[in-house]
């Protein structure tokens, strides 16, 4: 548990070191990325914010108070994105709207990078006005389902907080 102020930073997703990476010039190969949130639990005052700073192909989602990761619906994907002429999804995404508070960025409508990848890397900063236990998941389909890429954020009262 990390507490920061009003505060807390979350790798989402990172890219891996063993095998070596070479990302130079701009390469984003997606079967190099980790699949986690580290820390998966972080806690903040009421009024604070949480950096994601995405690392690979992810999407944040938050859901609201006491929502837990079998509540979601993995079956009720968004219409699929596709870029250029390729026709088919180039990813699943989750798209359960009940107690959904955050949607990020599709970022299979990222811009390309050099190897014709995604830019993968980016920050979402999503504030947290009241107390409660949110959760958080990648919206990519099978990240959530097949690798637990999920975590929450504990977002204590203004004066509970330095406790």
């Amino acid at each position: 548990m990390a507490i920061d102020g009003g505060n807390a930073t979350v790798s989402f997703g990172q890219w891996k070191t063993d095998p070596p990476l070479d990302r130079f010039p701009n390469a984003s190969p997606r079967l190099a990325n980790n699949h986690q949130l580290i820390p998966n639990t972080v806690t903040i005052k009421a009024g604070g914010a949480v950096n994601f700073n995405i690392g690979g192909f992810h999407q944040p989602i938050v859901y609201d108070d006491g929502t837990q990761p079998e509540d979601i619906n993995v079956d009720t994907p968004t219409p699929p994105t596709t870029r250029g002429p390729n026709p088919f999804p180039l990813a699943t995404l989750i798209d359960d709207p009940t107690n959904r508070i955050y949607q990020g960025l599709d970022p299979s409508l990222q811009p390309l990078d050099l190897s014709g990848a995604f830019g993968q890397d980016r920050v979402e900063v999503v504030w947290f006005s009241k107390p409660g236990v949110y959760l958080v998941i990648c919206g990519i389909r099978g990240h959530f389902v097949n690798d637990g890429m999920f975590g929450f954020v504990t977002v204590l009262p203004n004066d509970a907080a330095g406790q």
